[in-house]
């Protein structure tokens, strides 16, 4: 085997611009897909921290049987009375892999300045719960003024669109109305505590959160609209979920628990585009290594014609002509991932060093732009081109592996 790889070697070396230029093209394809594919799995982290944090979905969300289809009609049926909430509070309290399990119940209605109204949706948390939820993304997106406490029960975070749009800031009251839960309009003073930024378009001109306890007065109840809860790995989910469904189903709770990215308002559509521009990128870099090793391959092959003839002559196979060529293309596949993974550490560094900001489709905020560095994927990586362009190395190989012996020898 060395020796094949030093011929194969000393062949690449006879036309060194020629395989130069083909360990380019094949290298700036890698370093595209590279850097690429470590820009979304950064994007996937960052949405994934977005929709378990920043919206406070928890990794998992347990409803009463039958929420999801009919709690919107018959919220008070579908809604898990005091010791029924409970009851799963301590089941969950001690639960391996569980961090936190806390209620939360959410009001719909209007919130007014004394002269101006408009709708609101409310997420009504336990405060201390909350923090915790949140994390350090409080860090992304700080919130202006002063967080929910337990103590002023009254007071409120507004999203910032909504208190602009009321011309509300912190320490400023206002009036929010809701149904109960038996149909009757309340109505409830509130003090905007903190402004914050939902981090998402769609919800920074409606979001306001309550304090969980205020949030059972406005709707009149002592109900428990669902448990959120927090794990300490979110690869735990789906196990978890299994898991705790059949824990509370054997406690007599009957329930539905849905995970965090099945409750994500834009995870599952940005990872959807995100997946079909890197298979778009990898498709087109896909056509160039290809084209570009059959075409060196095609030309070294027609300069060597009378050499292939006499190698057969000398009693080389078919079989040994086609190996002798996949080797040199394995070997610009293995240039081409060197060049390749040197340029996504050169632009891996930079990236870390200067991080260029943007904002992302639905984001209310700029956010850095940053590629993960992926040891594992750049090997796989790797390995997929030097196979790749072996492969497109016999292509032509075999085609000049089967022309006559003699024609070959008298070749010009």
């Amino acid at each position: 085997m060395t020796q094949w790889w030093k011929l194969a070697f000393r062949n690449i070396l006879r036309n060194k611009r020629r395989s130069l230029v083909t360990i380019l093209a094949i290298g700036v394809g890698f370093a595209a897909i590279s850097v690429y594919h470590g820009y979304i799995y950064d994007a996937y982290e960052g949405l994934r921290a977005m929709a378990i944090r920043g919206e406070g979905l928890g990794h998992l969300r347990i409803n009463k049987a039958g929420w999801k289809e009919k709690g919107k009609l018959e919220p008070e049926k579908y809604m898990f009375s005091r010791e029924e909430a409970d009851v799963i509070m301590r089941l969950l309290k001690n639960a391996k892999d569980v961090i936190l399990a806390t209620p939360q119940i959410q009001v719909t209605g209007l919130v007014s300045n004394g002269s101006v109204s408009t709708v609101f949706i409310a997420q009504g948390v336990v405060p201390h719960d909350e923090k915790i939820i949140r994390g350090r993304w409080t860090e992304f997106l700080p919130i202006q003024g002063e967080a929910l406490n337990d103590e002023v029960l009254y007071g409120v975070e507004m999203a910032s669109d909504l208190a602009r749009y009321l011309s509300l800031k912190e320490g400023s009251e206002g009036v929010v109305m809701a149904p109960t839960l038996t149909g009757q309009m309340n109505a409830l003073d509130i003090v905007v505590r903190g402004v914050y930024n939902t981090g998402n378009d769609f919800s920074n001109d409606k979001f306001i959160r309550l304090n969980f306890y205020y949030a059972q007065s406005l709707l009149d109840t002592q109900s428990v609209e669902r448990v959120v809860v927090l794990l300490d790995d979110w690869k735990k989910t789906e196990t978890m979920r299994q898991r705790l469904l059949k824990k509370l189903q054997d406690a007599g709770i009957a329930c539905e628990i849905r995970t965090w990215d099945e409750l994500s308002l834009g995870f599952a559509k940005m990872k959807s585009y995100l997946d079909t521009v890197f298979l778009f990128i990898f498709t087109i870099v896909l056509v160039i290594v290809v084209m570009t090793t059959v075409n060196t391959m095609g030309m070294a092959i027609v300069e060597r014609t009378r050499e292939i003839g006499t190698l057969r002559a000398l009693g080389m196979k078919r079989r040994g002509v086609t190996l002798l060529f996949a080797w040199e293309g394995a070997l610009l596949g293995v240039g081409g991932s060197l060049v390749g993974t040197g340029v996504h550490i050169i632009a891996w560094t930079v990236i870390k060093l200067y991080p260029p900001h943007y904002t992302p489709p639905g984001f209310s905020v700029p956010v850095p732009m940053m590629v993960a560095m992926l040891p594992g994927m750049l090997l796989v990586l790797s390995l997929c081109f030097i196979l790749l362009s072996a492969v497109a190395a016999v292509i032509p190989a075999r085609r000049a592996a089967k022309q006559n012996i003699v024609n070959a020898l008298g070749h010009t």
